[in-house]
């Protein structure tokens, strides 16, 4: 299987915040945007593997800044690792401030996803070949951040995850 660019999954999804998306204190509801999150690494993870994909789950999630009505948002998604089957997509998402234009990040999420046969079952993906600086950070930082997922849920013996252990030691 060929080795991909995280550029060649990289979708960018922009849409207007409505009064329907909003909560009281009119920012964009933080499951709307987890939504559209969601969407835009389902495409960037299908891009990738050329397969059915499904949310593995939501590894992170930061809502570091309210997003007002009416603001223009941008979710910039792209794998930023990927390991048998599964994908690690990290997102971006910026917000365009109305009088100058300029971008703001806003948030940002990690996401796992899985391509899957008609069958459902893992089928394995191309791996992934950084390019740019922030991509080869992001590329490391997710087998850490795998080792820990595992080492929590029993699946890892502590001792094992050595990308982690190195951190301390």
């Amino acid at each position: 299987m060929t080795p991909k660019h995280p550029s060649e999954s990289l979708t960018t999804l922009t849409d207007l915040v409505l009064p329907s998306e909003t909560n009281p204190l009119n920012n964009l509801f933080g499951g709307e945007l987890l939504a559209r999150m969601d969407r835009a690494a389902s495409i960037a993870a299908r891009r990738h593997s050329r397969r059915i994909v499904v949310t593995a789950s939501v590894n992170h999630v930061a809502f570091n800044r309210a997003i007002p009505l009416g603001s223009v948002v941008t979710v910039e998604a792209k794998v930023s690792r990927a390991f048998k089957s599964s994908m690690e997509i990290y997102i971006d998402i910026w917000v365009e401030d109305r009088e100058s234009g300029n971008k703001t990040k806003a948030n940002e999420a990690i996401y796992t996803f899985v391509a899957v046969d008609d069958t459902g079952r893992p089928v394995e993906v191309p791996q992934i070949v950084p390019e740019t600086e922030l991509e080869k950070q992001r590329f490391d930082a997710a087998l850490r951040r795998k080792q820990l997922s595992l080492v929590l849920a029993g699946k890892m013996n502590p001792h094992d995850a050595t990308e982690l252990k190195a951190l301390f030691f």
